[in-house]
């Protein structure tokens, strides 16, 4: 690709924010059910459907930030982890692109963690508990007031990195070994039935996408049962309580079916969201660089080529 053709930080800022608004705005009516079941405090539909959108506006709002993060950390980690252990050089076997891809995402997730796990802590106030707060940012004034930033608006913080660390660096060594056998089919099916080079592409990455996030989401949905009740407990200080007093309690009181609870609604919900934010981003990258971008999205072989020509984030 050209040196006109690279794609910049302004590039990777739109195309990031519009592809992660498109998988918010797919997902979160899912989202507010899989919480509602989670925790118990009303019922999956109750409210009417527009009431499965209440506490959206934070995410939504937040997309652009977020997928800019993930990217930037990904792409930091991927450039060092070349320099120290490749000597500059793409990795050369399959074992060691896998290995590079989840320490790489699992930097990413743990970096991400920090800024997600506040604005889920809102959503999901708001998503069960609408009736306390007049939105978003008064459910954030008033948390910060009356509990402070770090038992407050960062309640659920260390079960956020249990989920985050692994779900990314799951997903990314996942998607490039899905993706990369994906575009192996297509291309073999290519040379009798020609399928245009962009279509191509985006289908593998959209059956990548959706099939890497469901998958992640199936290993790691009990820290995300745990995170829900824990951001939707009581914010009184002598209430609190760990992640693991949380689970425990959990399954002792509902059996170990309970910590999967939700799962369904939520894998129902993973595939399209994360099938839909690859052929968004790319989408949006091509009318940016005028339809002449490379639109090869392997994380690992080829993130460094260009400083990034390559999808980037996820909703998990």
């Amino acid at each position: 690709m050209s040196d006109n053709n690279e794609v910049s930080i302004l590039h990777d800022l739109i195309a990031g924010g519009i592809a992660g608004s498109a998988s918010v705005v797919v997902g979160h009516p899912m989202d507010t059910i899989k919480v509602r079941m989670q925790t118990g405090t009303s019922s999956a539909l109750s409210g009417g459907f527009r009431s499965l959108f209440k506490g959206m506006a934070a995410p939504l709002s937040s997309a652009t930030a977020v997928n800019a993060i993930i990217f930037a950390s990904y792409g930091s980690s991927t450039r060092i982890w070349e320099d120290v252990f490749e000597n500059g050089n793409h990795s050369s076997t399959a074992e060691a692109s896998t290995l590079k891809a989840f320490t790489c995402g699992s930097i990413a997730g743990t970096v991400q963690a920090f800024i997600i796990c506040p604005m889920e802590h809102i959503k999901c106030r708001l998503q069960v508990q609408s009736q306390l707060y007049k939105g978003p940012t008064d459910a954030c004034t008033q948390i910060i007031k009356n509990h402070g930033l770090c038992r407050g608006l960062y309640r659920g913080m260390g079960v956020t990195l249990w989920r985050e660390t692994p779900a990314f660096g799951a997903y990314f060594a996942t998607y490039d070994s899905i993706k990369a056998r994906v575009e192996t089919i297509l291309e073999d099916k290519n040379d009798h039935h020609p399928i245009p080079t962009h279509g191509h592409a985006w289908a593998a990455s959209a059956l990548a996408g959706g099939i890497s996030g469901a998958f992640t989401w199936a290993i790691i949905y009990p820290f995300d049962v745990i995170k829900s009740r824990i951001q939707t407990s009581p914010l009184e200080r002598n209430l609190q309580k760990g992640m693991w007093t949380v689970g425990s309690d959990l399954v002792k009181k509902h059996g170990w079916q309970y910590m999967f609870r939700g799962l369904g609604v939520t894998l129902v919900r993973a595939f399209p969201v994360n099938a839909i934010i690859f052929p968004v981003y790319e989408f949006t990258l091509m009318q940016l660089g005028d339809g002449k971008l490379n639109m090869n999205l392997n994380f690992s072989n080829k993130y460094t080529e260009q400083s990034s020509k390559q999808g980037k984030t996820l909703e998990l």
